[in-house]
């Protein structure tokens, strides 16, 4: 009799060597980044830093330095954008939401047009008008900007968000005596908050990572972290480019994970529609 040798089942070593290969390409870069935020000497061949310490951090957060000016600037931009942004989109999610607009879904696809063509040849074009009216180099340019990219997010969230709301609440509201104003006010925005709260999240996001729009319309009177992260990569110094990043990223982890928890599936659903 022979004996029975027990199958091996390797079925597993695919599906791990494609987990470690996904692994890799995710958190790869991001170690990478974290070791040159802390390398004080790193030189070709070597595979690590040959000394760690602070002394660019220091540089960066130094009163010389250019990093605390152009965060709050970024943060400032950001916040007005999500301000105008909601100004525009609250209502326009609304009304794309509940009223029978002809051509509605030609409405929602024109919000898509900032992201249609290359963004080189927009901000070019754009900074030539801005420089003839005096917004080039300004606050309010670069908000108004950053604004036109961000109504993509609000408006298509807003009015998903908005969609998802029972209509049938409001009617009852208004059954009761309710204006439609006050039937809008404390029933269905409180409703849609969770929506507008991702909406605003995403724009937020969006404002503080543009790039190209801050460089054609702001630089170099308003100084902005992505141009600060452009400004120090371009040169070779990857310690600051990678402080830099790393000041972006974080808010950029932590409000994503917001809008995980504010984000439902009945608003995803709904999202186009």
């Amino acid at each position: 009799m022979t004996a029975a040798f027990p199958r091996l089942d390797l079925w597993w070593l695919p599906r791990a060597v494609l987990l470690g290969l996904i692994a890799f390409i995710i958190f790869g870069p991001l170690a990478n980044l974290v070791l040159w935020a802390f390398a004080e000497k790193w030189y070709f061949p070597n595979a690590l830093p040959l000394e760690y310490g602070f002394s660019y951090w220091e540089r960066v957060f130094s009163p010389r330095g250019n990093a605390m000016e152009s965060l709050s600037n970024s943060v400032l931009v950001a916040f007005l954008t999500v301000a105008l942004s909601l100004a525009l989109a609250i209502p326009a999610g609304y009304a794309l939401a509940r009223l029978a607009l002809p051509l509605r879904g030609l409405i929602l696809l024109s919000f898509l047009i900032p992201q249609a063509f290359p963004n080189l040849t927009v901000y070019v074009n754009i900074a030539r008008l801005f420089y003839e009216v005096g917004l080039n180099g300004t606050i309010t340019g670069v908000v108004i900007v950053h604004t036109t990219h961000g109504l993509v997010y609000a408006v298509w969230i807003a009015t998903a968000a908005f969609a998802a709301v029972d209509r049938e609440l409001e009617e009852a509201a208004r059954a009761i005596g309710a204006s439609a104003l006050r039937a809008f006010r404390d029933v269905a925005l409180p409703l849609a908050a969770p929506g507008l709260m991702a909406s605003a999240i995403f724009v937020f996001l969006e404002s503080l990572d543009e790039f190209t729009g801050s460089y054609f319309v702001g630089a170099p009177d308003v100084s902005m972290l992505p141009l600060l992260l452009y400004t120090a990569s371009s040169g070779g110094n990857y310690q600051i480019a990678s402080i830099t990043a790393l000041l972006l990223l974080v808010p950029s982890i932590g409000f994503m994970l917001v809008v995980e928890r504010f984000l439902r599936a009945d608003v995803l659903s709904r999202v186009g529609h």
